[in-house]
């Protein structure tokens, strides 16, 4: 029984239902924390190191190797059950789709840096990384999230249980999934 069974075994009702109800969105929420991780580590190391002076290259980079990991988990996870499409289609289309997600993320930072000048001499170097996490972790990921879950599911995983799935112990809402 994988992790994510064993959790939603454990919770108590109503928050069962729910999760079971809104399973693709947890997933692709756990997918996004996993991916925010990945893109928040390879942003600050390149902004740091190798790309200091290039910040929007830096997040840009981070935000493609993210979004590679994106495709693996939701495609084998969080959308295992979609699909509807040929397999070189659904993934140009969810480059796509990231592609625009990639200029939506990084449009904050760009805005932070080259229109306000949140960035040194202007500000101090403190304010310069706050800004600089602010518009780009947190501003530039909600938007991108937002359009990248309603793309997903509007046009990359179209299809609602296209793919057969393995049955779960609590996928039957005639089954009682609580601890046994």
């Amino acid at each position: 029984m994988s992790v994510v069974e064993n959790v939603v075994r454990r919770l108590p009702e109503p928050l069962r239902s729910l999760a079971l109800k809104h399973r693709e969105l947890l997933k692709f929420a756990v997918v996004g924390g996993t991916c925010f991780v990945i893109d928040t580590v390879i942003f600050l190391v390149l902004k740091t190191t190798v790309l200091v002076e290039k910040p929007v290259t830096a997040k840009v980079v981070a935000t493609l190797v993210a979004t590679i990991v994106s495709y693996v988990l939701n495609r084998e996870w969080s959308f295992r059950t979609r699909g509807g499409r040929e397999r070189h289609h659904e993934a140009a289309l969810f480059f796509l789709i990231n592609g625009l997600g990639i200029a939506l993320n990084s449009m904050p930072l760009w805005v932070s840096r080259y229109l306000l000048h949140l960035q040194e001499p202007h500000v101090s170097r403190l304010g310069e990384e706050v800004a600089d996490f602010v518009s780009a972790q947190i501003v530039g990921t909600l938007i991108a999230m937002v359009f990248r879950w309603y793309g997903y599911k509007k046009w990359v995983f179209p299809e609602a249980d296209a793919r057969p799935r393995a049955k779960r112990s609590y996928d039957s809402a005639d089954e009682d999934p609580g601890p046994s």
